[in-house]
Order: structure tokens, then sequence, then C-alpha cells
């Protein structure tokens, strides 16, 4: 059986959400960033598992949720797009410059996705920092480039999405499900 788990990655502020709420809106099924919806977990109940506090916690809150959305996607008949993997929370650890703990890639090395995964290259035009997305420009190009290195070493085949409108890249998503 075909893997049909569809990641969608790259750096914050490239617009994957924003391509993955396009897809969604076809009809297709999704999986939500972890990330995000930590931070937001995390602020409101006065948690510390936060990227700006403790990284190596998020991190683990991380790659709970991923593994937790690996196998709701797993149980779907359907494709399922995927806003990251857990192949992100080890480019997260690299960017921070910690330790990439062996349990990490084991779970990465398990639980596998689609070959082919989409990464959206870092975009200065569009990237904007809010309450949740902390990072500068200059981070989420270095997070790009993690994801490109962790990706590659599993022996994920990379397709870059076009730098264009949301329709555009909808469409190359598309066109490269497989």
């Amino acid at each position: 059986m075909t893997v049909q788990l569809h990641v969608i990655t790259g750096g914050p502020g490239s617009g994957k959400t924003s391509l993955i709420e396009a897809l969604a809106a076809e009809g297709f099924a999704h999986m939500p960033e972890a990330g995000r919806a930590i931070i937001q977990q995390q602020v409101e109940i006065g948690g510390t598992a936060l990227p700006w506090a403790d990284r190596r916690a998020f991190a683990e809150l991380m790659l709970g949720w991923e593994l937790r959305s690996h196998q709701e996607a797993r149980e779907r008949s359907v494709p399922v797009i995927l806003d990251r993997g857990i192949p992100d929370v080890i480019g997260y650890l690299l960017v921070c410059g910690l330790p990439v703990p062996p349990h990490l890639w084991k779970a990465a090395e398990l639980f596998r996705y689609h070959r082919r995964v989409f990464i959206a290259p870092h975009w200065p035009e569009i990237f904007e920092q809010d309450a949740e997305r902390k990072q500068d420009s200059a981070e989420a190009e270095a997070t790009h480039h993690a994801m490109v290195e962790v990706y590659t070493r599993l022996d994920y085949e990379l397709l870059h999405l076009p730098r264009a409108s949301i329709p555009e890249r909808a469409r190359f998503v598309r066109a490269n499900l497989t």
C-alpha cells in the first residue's frame, strides 16, 4: 500500500499553512501544525514548554503531537496533507543547537511519510512575525536549510514549492500527489 501521508515543510512564514488551508477548502484531509497549537496551549496554561523558555520540553511535546498526527492520518483511507512531520522536530533541535536524542531519530525512521515531501522555500517578501512566530527572517531561513538537511538525510525526495500564489502552489501539490 502506498503511503498517503504527504508532508509540507519549510521554515516559518513561508506560506505552508495558507497552502494547507486552501487544499483543505478543496476537500483534502489534513493535519495541523504542532508548534503553533502547543505554544497557544502552553501560554494559556502558563506552561514553560515554549521555544523561548524550555526548547527541549517544547520539542518533546511536538514529537508527541506528530506521533499522534501520524497515527490518526494513517487510519484514514484518503491522502492526508500534514503541516510538518516528525523530521521537523529534529530540524528544530538542530536550529536551536541542541542535541537530537536517539529516540527522535528512531521515531523519524519508524514513522515514515510519502517519499516525496513538499518544501516551501524561505520567502522574505511574505515572512511575518506574530504572537506565536517570534523567529526573525534569518532563523526562518536557517530552519528551511535544516529541513532540507534532515529530510534528505532520512532519504526523502524534496519537491520545492514555487514562490507563487496559493492557487498555483495548490495546483503544484495536486499535480505531484502520487
